[in-house]
């Protein structure tokens, strides 16, 4: 075999990833929290920044130049995206991501029921509305809607609270009280209650062994039991002072008013919107959340020093001057370009989601990264990492911006709907089969073809075990 020398010249294209383009992608991802912090960190270290009152000609560079570093960082993120696959769709469910980090050692109270969340027997809607109760749990384990709680007027204040859900984001009691009596059903034990009194029933109906004296004194001798008055408790409940005893012993013992506590705090994980949406005049605008947000500017002390060669310094401090203007400056574009980035999006999200920001969750669209992508010419994987722990605050509540993305399919006649429409649709039919004759997957798609919907066996299947239900054969019932 001969082996023969070759000259070959091959001409190709590839975009370098520079620091300014490398700066820009990890400050997007962020959340607001991480963002400040950075900042105020390069504040301490780069001496040729400094915080200031008021925007700069170094803090707001020229169009031209942000219009060519935004094509530049869209070309980078395109092709890198391109060479390692399929980009991530925050549209799915993050399973292997999301939830792996909830399952770890530290994980906070709200990360652990999210988890929780995700294996419970709901459909998307009520899914929806279980991550929006998780999002009002406080650092102690209740649900904090409406002001209220205590163990007095209980009933009063859980209906308030449901009657608020309802309210804000436009959902039915019924659905509102299904999910949270799933959530009851979560470790911590009591956590998603009301009031002390429902928290503390909840865990003493899980008890291995229930206690009927202990849940009486709970539900209907709370007070007494707070005073210690035993004897009074035993006088209206019919039984002995030492049995008294023993149950509040249980209670104390084995019952917690505050099962939050153990759990990873939430205070370093606050949520603090990220963007304001609010409605003026009949339309809704986006604001930028620039609360505790520092105000960058090149040090004019710093900037006069390179005016006049360096001064005495000689040739090495301006070399050093030199290097941490262009950090700063770098870091000072790509602040702006990651504010203007999160602004064009929420807005976008804004125009998709009118209705549900006007009517509430059952008119929440179908919605994918592309759709975005596509309206506001980014790409995709752009749209991903800004939707993710970033939050906007609607006239609705507080949502990360993922939460408005949704998948859906088509109808027989081209118009869109809802994956939940579709489960919706589905657990109605098999509610009102005979059971004596359950229907098919099979016959459960025929079905959906009469209402015009087109949908394949296998994910009626899919659905159909989502919702809880078995297969046909195991559930018929025998008179």
């Amino acid at each position: 075999m001969a082996y023969e020398l070759k000259q070959e010249l091959r001409l190709t294209q590839k975009l370098l990833l520079t620091p300014q383009l490398r700066l820009a992608i990890k400050l997007l991802q962020l959340s607001r929290q991480e963002l400040v912090e950075v900042v105020r960190q390069e504040l301490e270290k780069n001496p040729v920044l400094e915080e200031s009152g008021g925007m700069t000609d170094a803090e707001a560079p020229p169009r031209s130049e942000e219009e060519k570093h935004e094509v530049e960082w869209q070309e980078y993120i395109e092709e890198s995206e391109d060479s390692k696959g399929p980009v991530l769709d925050f549209s799915e469910r993050d399973e292997d991501g999301f939830f792996e980090k909830a399952a770890s050692t530290g994980t906070s109270l709200k990360d652990y029921l999210l988890w929780q969340l995700n294996d419970a027997p709901l459909n998307d809607r009520e899914r929806k509305i279980g991550e929006f109760l998780i999002g009002n749990i406080d650092e102690h384990g209740y649900l904090r809607i409406v002001e209220g709680g205590g163990v007095l007027d209980e009933e009063a204040v859980k209906d308030a609270t449901v009657e608020e859900v309802v309210g804000l984001i436009g959902v039915d009691a019924g659905e509102v009280k299904k999910v949270l009596d799933v959530i009851h059903g979560f470790d911590p034990p009591g956590v998603c209650a009301r009031t002390t009194r429902e928290c503390l029933l909840i865990q003493a109906r899980r008890l291995p062994q229930r206690e009927p004296l202990v849940e009486e004194i709970i539900e209907r001798h709370l007070e007494h039991l707070a005073n210690r008055n035993y004897k009074a408790i035993a006088k209206e409940a019919g039984v002995p002072v030492e049995k008294v005893a023993e149950a509040a012993m249980i209670i104390t013992r084995r019952l917690t008013p505050m099962p939050g506590s153990g759990f990873g705090t939430d205070e370093a994980r606050v949520i603090v919107p990220d963007v304001f949406i609010e409605k003026v005049g009949g339309e809704y605008v986006v604001f930028l959340n620039d609360d505790g947000m520092p105000r960058l500017r090149i040090s004019p002390y710093y900037r006069s020093m390179l005016s006049n060669n360096g001064g005495s310094d000689g040739s090495d401090a301006k070399g050093y001057i030199q290097e941490r203007l262009r950090a700063a400056i770098w870091l000072i574009k790509s602040v702006h370009q990651r504010q203007r980035t999160l602004k064009r999006v929420a807005e976008s999200i804004v125009k998709f989601q009118r209705d549900f920001l006007d009517r509430g969750l059952m008119y929440l669209k179908p919605l994918v990264l592309k759709d975005v992508a596509e309206d506001i010419g980014m790409h995709e994987s752009t749209i991903s990492r800004v939707t993710t722990n970033k939050y906007a605050q609607t006239p609705r509540g507080i949502f990360e911006l993922k939460y408005f993305f949704s998948t859906g399919m088509s109808r027989a006649d081209g118009s869109d709907i809802t994956a939940e429409y579709i489960k919706n649709k589905i657990k109605d039919i098999i509610e009102n089969e005979d059971p004596r004759h359950p229907l098919s997957d099979q016959q459960i798609v025929a079905k959906l073809k009469e209402s015009g919907v087109v949908l394949a066996r296998r994910t009626a299947a899919k659905y159909r075990e989502e919702l809880g239900f078995l297969s046909s054969s195991r559930r018929k019932r025998h008179y």
